[in-house]
């Protein structure tokens, strides 16, 4: 993986009752409250085996100093989201990152610990050859982005739909950027996701998956025995 490629996590404070709420009607806001909590340590040890600069980007200013206990590593920096819709909100940080000399980013969100070390290479080695490299995901959105120059405007993407990666593509392509796809992947949003990780994180020896798969496996048995 490049040095001079930086890493940018996009997400969210977890908090009780706030975030991933469709995954909160099936299991409660608590309970959903512990798996993205899981789900970020995941993303974070990603972070943390990272070569290059690392970018946490917390979705308020208020959660600086909390963004900021997560790693303190040398090349950790954090840069707060600014108020509007994702596509508002990537936009002005992406040129938040570029102003401080960052020119190549890829952009991970907290919802997907199927992503393994093979990805992060096949990103790297896309962007060699391209200007935007997307890894779809299972329901049309994208687990992944990157790029090399700014991104054209996002505002107007249809954002949480199942048409974003397919139009965020294109959005890239009429501003003259080259895109590669990547082999794709999912995020966790819904039950069927979570369950779906037991299976994807089977042989998967990292410390964050294990805890994640094993919370899963203990949320599935509760569920089960609840509904016998």
């Amino acid at each position: 993986m490049k040095k001079s490629t930086a890493l940018v996590l996009v997400c969210k404070r977890p908090k009780l009752g706030l975030g991933k709420q469709r995954l909160a009607a099936s299991l409660g806001v608590k309970m959903t409250q512990r798996v993205a909590e899981a789900l970020l340590d995941c993303a974070l040890e990603d972070l943390r085996s990272w070569e290059g600069s690392v970018v946490i980007a917390p979705s308020s200013q208020e959660d600086i100093e909390w963004a900021m206990s997560l790693m303190r590593q040398p090349n950790v920096w954090v840069q707060p989201q600014m108020p509007g819709n994702l596509g508002q909100r990537l936009n002005t940080l992406d040129f938040e990152l570029r102003s401080k000399g960052m020119k190549q980013l890829i952009y991970i969100g907290s919802d997907s610990p199927g992503l393994i070390e093979a990805d992060y290479a096949a990103v790297c080695d896309a962007m060699q050859h391209h200007d935007v490299a997307l890894m779809p995901a299972i329901d049309g959105g994208v687990v992944l982005m990157a790029n090399n120059h700014p991104w054209p405007p996002l505002t107007d993407l249809p954002w949480s739909s199942d048409q974003l990666g397919n139009k965020l593509a294109d959005c890239c392509r009429d501003e003259g950027q080259s895109v590669a796809t990547l082999d794709g992947s999912f995020d966790v949003d819904e039950l069927e996701d979570l369950i779906k990780l037991i299976e994807v994180l089977a042989d998967d020896s990292r410390p964050a998956r294990r805890i994640l798969r094993q919370l899963v496996s203990d949320i599935i048995s509760v569920t089960e025995v609840n509904h016998a």
